[in-house]
């Protein structure tokens, strides 16, 4: 190529073929994830599954009923206490913040996006044990407070960047009319950057949904169902998916089946969660 099209030709091809393999080398471990998911959950991947818990199941049969809801309920709750501090201390740190107090604001939401999992359940089971005593230091609302704990930082972020994108020139002229900071935060600038801060947000609640070793320690696990998350323990899919696979029973292959259904269950909810993220992105950005 370089002989018959020039040197810039020649690297044009060279760079081109490097990105492309470089690509064909990151697609392949994850084709292969996911066809390895699909295969093995398509065994149990049935009413039954979504339908029966495991309460008094041994061997063959059951489902995860129990581990799905306690799923949602928990990446809910987590939501709804991360969102809106996620999205205040964004708004400061943007609007507001300056000086000592904003950098370390910074600093340590930067410490808490790297934090371990595991130290997110441990402070949650913490909390809840001085809080209410050993009795109630597992259930699921000790699990929705370890997710949080993981999922502000990120929401923070994301919140945080589009927010810094939102062009000055609309401020000004929200301030030149006459309008007060404050309004023109609500009216204007959060408007502006929602389908960025929304799409953060799924991304957000798909980084924490497929937590374990939080969820162990906090939430635990338990083959009966429970919709009350202040009371007692509460099975999730991560966890029912480990525990499947670790304490299998006399029926082995019944126990690996159902922690291959549960992945891909799980899975299945990442990728609807991103595909909403997809959607409001499309339907709340700006036009124009």
């Amino acid at each position: 190529s370089r002989s018959v099209e020039g040197a810039r030709r020649a690297t044009d091809r060279m760079v081109t073929g490097l990105v492309t393999a470089a690509f064909a080398v990151a697609v392949i471990p994850l084709a292969s994830l996911a066809f390895t998911v699909v295969s093995n959950g398509l065994a149990r991947f049935d009413l039954e599954f979504f339908t029966f818990s495991m309460r008094s199941v041994v061997g063959d049969g059951g489902g995860a009923l129990h581990a799905i809801v306690g799923t949602l309920e928990l990446t809910g709750i987590a939501t709804a206490i991360s969102v809106p501090i996620g999205l205040m201390t964004a708004i400061y740190l943007v609007e507001y913040g300056r000086g000592r107090l904003a950098r370390a604001v910074t600093f340590f939401v930067d410490v808490m996006t790297g934090i371990p999992s595991i130290v997110a359940g441990l402070f949650a089971f913490t909390l809840f044990l001085v809080l209410f005593g050993p009795a109630n230091a597992i259930n699921g609302m000790a699990g929705a407070v370890s997710l949080s704990v993981l999922m502000t930082p990120v929401v923070v972020r994301a919140t945080e960047e589009m927010l810094k994108i939102v062009p000055n020139e609309l401020r000004e002229a929200s301030y030149a009319l006459g309008v007060p900071k404050w309004l023109t935060i609500v009216k204007v600038v959060i408007p502006t950057a929602l389908a960025g801060i929304a799409t953060g947000v799924i991304i957000a609640i798909a980084r924490v949904i497929g937590e374990t070793a939080p969820l162990l320690l906090a939430a635990g696990f338990t083959a009966s169902m429970n919709y009350n998350p202040l009371s007692d323990k509460m099975m999730t899919l991560p966890v029912f998916v480990y525990t499947s696979f670790a304490n299998q029973g006399v029926d082995a292959q019944a126990y690996i089946d159902r922690s291959w259904t549960g992945a891909l269950t799980l899975m299945l909810i990442v990728m609807v969660l991103n595909l909403v993220a997809r959607v409001i992105s499309k339907v709340f950005s700006p036009k124009g």
